[in-house]
Parts: C-alpha cells; structure tokens; sequence
C-alpha cells in the first residue's frame, strides 16, 4: 500500500507548487535569457578574434607591399581591410601606412585619399590627428593652403594641440601671413615641453619671422 507522504512535507509541496506556478514562468525566461547572453558574449567573443586575425593578415599584406615597393599590392589590402575591418585599429595603422608609401612613390593623390579615409572614419582621435596633420602637410605642399587649414580646425586631443599649432605656423608662413604664423607659433611654443626637441625647432621658426624666444621665456618666468 503506497504511503502518504506526512501533513508537514504535503505542505512544502504545496508551497513549492504554489511557488512555481507563481514564478516558474519568470525563472525559466530569466534562464533562457541569461544562456542565451551567454552564448551571444562567446560567438561575439569568437568574431572578435576572427575578425582581428583577418585584419591582422592583411595589414601584414599591406606591409609586405610596402617594403616591396608593391603599391598596386598596397592599395589592394588597403581597399579590402577598408571593405572588410574598416572599424578596426589596423585598418586606421593600415591607412596611415599606406599613405605614407604611396607618398614616397610619388602617388600624391592616393596618399592623400587614404590619409582623409583615416581623418574621416577612425574611431580613435589621435589616429584621427595624426591624418589631418600628415594631411595638412601633404595639402600645403601642394599649396592647397586653405584646404590645408580646413583638416587643423577639428578639435584635437590635447596632447596634439601644440603640434596642430606649428602646422597652421607653417601654412601661414608659406601664405605669408607672418602675424598668423607668430601667433600660432607662439601658441606652439606654449604647448610644448620645456627642453623638448619640438620646442627648440618652433624657437628657430620664431627666429624666422622675427620673435626672440628668450622675451617668451622672460615673459614665461615673469608671469610666475
């Protein structure tokens, strides 16, 4: 004859019953969601690596091209990493790279177009920076002055304030605008470490268009 369970354990019953018929429902969507997190966070895990492994391949194509001398091979890998990894960090190094060997091949207007891909599309603002000042350079060279101005007057970190300073220096200086290039300069000046080796090349500048560094440095030591 089958036993009954006592009155003390029918009542755990009971509550347990009453229990998951209150909360079964939320428990096992808590759960389903939670597994389901858990397997998103591994396959989104699992591309991640994929996709840094495929970025990495080709930005080592494009180096290869590079110290090669292979630009149609660098413009190739630059395109695919562009269409492929486009939001990665080797994507924004690939194009930095990339424009700096078209440039020294003298494929101006390519250097310059992957250098706008950088300024334009990176995510991280010092790779963003370093572009628009590589840019800048390269734009003045071609006497694209206000062009050149134009890629310097996005905010910057500011850790690159100082060298964006110098660069618009010299692009006034070569438009001959003396009084705009003191005055950025002397911003530059300002911005940079005291000893640094940046410094004492914004001090013969100022040399050039007539500013004695040592009135900065007395104004400097004055204002103290």
């Amino acid at each position: 004859m089958a036993t009954h369970l006592d009155l003390e354990e029918q009542e755990q019953l009971d509550q347990l019953k009453h229990f998951w018929n209150t909360y079964g429902t939320l428990i096992t969507t808590v759960v389903v969601v939670l597994a389901l997190a858990f397997a998103s966070w591994n396959g989104w895990q699992y591309w991640q690596r994929t996709k840094a492994a495929g970025a990495a391949a080709l930005y080592d194509e494009l180096q290869r091209g590079a110290e090669g001398g292979d630009m149609a091979r660098v413009e190739r890998a630059l395109a695919d990493m562009k269409d492929k990894f486009g939001g990665t960090a080797y994507a924004q190094q690939a194009g930095l790279l990339a424009a700096k060997a078209l440039h020294d091949k003298g494929n101006a207007e390519a250097s310059r177009a992957a250098l706008a891909w950088v300024a334009d599309k990176a995510m991280d603002p010092g790779y963003q920076t370093i572009a628009r000042l590589r840019l800048a350079g390269e734009l003045m060279d071609s006497k694209s002055y206000d062009e050149a101005l134009k890629q310097l007057s996005a905010p910057v970190p500011k850790e690159f304030e100082a060298l964006v300073a110098d660069r618009k220096g010299d692009i006034y200086l070569a438009q001959g605008k003396r009084d705009e290039a003191k005055a950025a300069y002397q911003q530059a000046w300002n911005g940079f470490e005291l000893g640094s080796d940046y410094r004492r090349l914004v001090e013969i500048k100022l040399n050039a268009v007539g500013v004695d560094p040592q009135s900065l440095k007395a104004a400097v030591a004055s204002a103290k």
